[in-house]
């Protein structure tokens, strides 16, 4: 039983100047939301390789050449991995460092952004179908005959 108190209990020391000697409510729940903000400081998603590095869990990296780095940034943060983006600016290719235990989760965020890659090329935009479109109205040849059956013009 003394055991489980001692776990969950926590020491909280506040320093407080001479004239600040008492403890009152706000000054105890103010150390205790600060103290929770405190344990709750580890980031996710994207970071820099020096908080990724801070966490205490191996970091592997993987080269990408894509330029599409935002949308690999969706999928990333879809599957909550901690990565770090750096760009090697002589090859013009990125660098993405993450954790050692979050690979079967990034194979996974690839796995969608290559298949949201390949699709996007296979599929035309929106745009050049208008255009194409646009280009076939233009052609046709509007021939504007009488239709006296219908009472209007006749295509």
């Amino acid at each position: 039983m003394q055991d489980e108190v001692r776990d969950k209990s926590v020491a909280l020391v506040i320093r407080v100047g001479k004239d600040g000697g008492r403890l009152t409510a706000e000054l105890l729940k103010w150390a205790i939301r600060q103290y929770q903000k405190q344990s709750q400081e580890q980031k996710h998603g994207k970071q820099s390789i020096k908080s990724l590095v801070k966490q205490g869990a191996g970091v592997q990296n993987i080269e990408i050449t894509d330029q599409n780095i935002k949308s690999f940034e969706r999928c990333a943060r879809k599957y909550g991995i901690d990565f770090a983006l750096k760009k090697d600016p002589a090859q013009g290719k990125y660098l993405v460092f993450f954790k050692a235990r979050d690979a079967d989760a990034l194979n996974a965020a690839f796995a969608e952004y290559t298949a949201k890659t390949l699709n996007r090329q296979r599929k035309p935009s929106l745009k050049k179908q208008l255009s194409h479109f646009k280009e076939i109205v233009k052609n046709l040849v509007s021939d504007k005959a009488k239709n006296r059956d219908k009472g209007g013009y006749e295509r």
